[in-house]
């Protein structure tokens, strides 16, 4: 399957090339839901969407995707120049399988989820060899906050080639790291260690001064 560039006709009947990407979003769960609402608000027109629990009709992103995603993943992804992961770290490899069966040769395989290197080395070599292009992802930061323009480490041979263009569609966050898959991934899960760290610390202290009566006192005492 090749990607078809979009025609459109201007309003003199003259037949012009649309040059905009084609994007699919795969997995649409809280993550996919804000980052399908942010690649609306860029412009983004006609986004293919996928997510495994659209065979139930009442399951939340069926809900939230309100009729509008695909029925099956070879149609949210047929003709995309740009594929977007954002599925559970656990359907991280299972979603590249599936979508390596059906992508567009040389499109952008855009894989935000957050697993270890190896994981996403293994993921590459299937993207790769469907002849698609993958680009691993690091969120260095809550998602929430700043959404698709949140501080996001991109890695691998293509990362420089599709750093543009990821700009272009709101992932103004966007840094090129390393050509080696795995690297960014590693710098993400070392960060996870300290912050993820800090929080069980807090959460221990803050349990702790609750059960002696001073959690007030011991909140007011780190805000310094």
């Amino acid at each position: 399957m090749s990607a078809r560039v979009p025609i459109t006709r201007s309003s003199n009947g003259a037949v012009r090339a649309n040059t905009a990407p084609r994007i699919a979003l795969v997995g649409y769960g809280e993550v996919g839901q804000m980052l399908g609402a942010d690649l609306a608000a860029a412009g983004v027109a006609h986004l293919g969407l996928w997510d495994k629990r659209f065979t139930d009709p009442s399951s939340p992103p069926s809900r939230a995707a309100a009729a509008r995603g695909a029925s099956d993943l070879a149609s949210a992804l047929a003709d995309r120049s740009i594929v977007i992961s954002a599925v559970t770290a656990g359907e991280c490899l299972a979603a590249a399988r599936e979508a390596a069966a059906v992508i567009a040769p040389r499109a952008f395989y855009f894989d935000l989820n957050s697993v270890s290197p190896r994981t996403k080395r293994e993921a590459a070599a299937l993207i790769e060899a469907a002849g698609a292009r993958y680009v691993e992802a690091a969120v260095m930061a809550p998602i929430a906050p700043q959404r698709s323009a949140s501080p996001i480490l991109i890695g691998g041979p293509h990362a420089a080639a599709f750093a543009p263009q990821a700009r272009s569609i709101g992932f103004l966050g966007i840094r090129v790291f390393a050509a080696e898959i795995g690297q960014a991934s590693a710098a993400k899960m070392c960060r996870s260690v300290m912050i993820k760290g800090l929080e069980a610390l807090l959460s221990e202290s803050l349990l702790a001064a609750r059960r002696c009566g001073v959690e007030s006192t011991v909140i007011e005492s780190l805000q310094d």
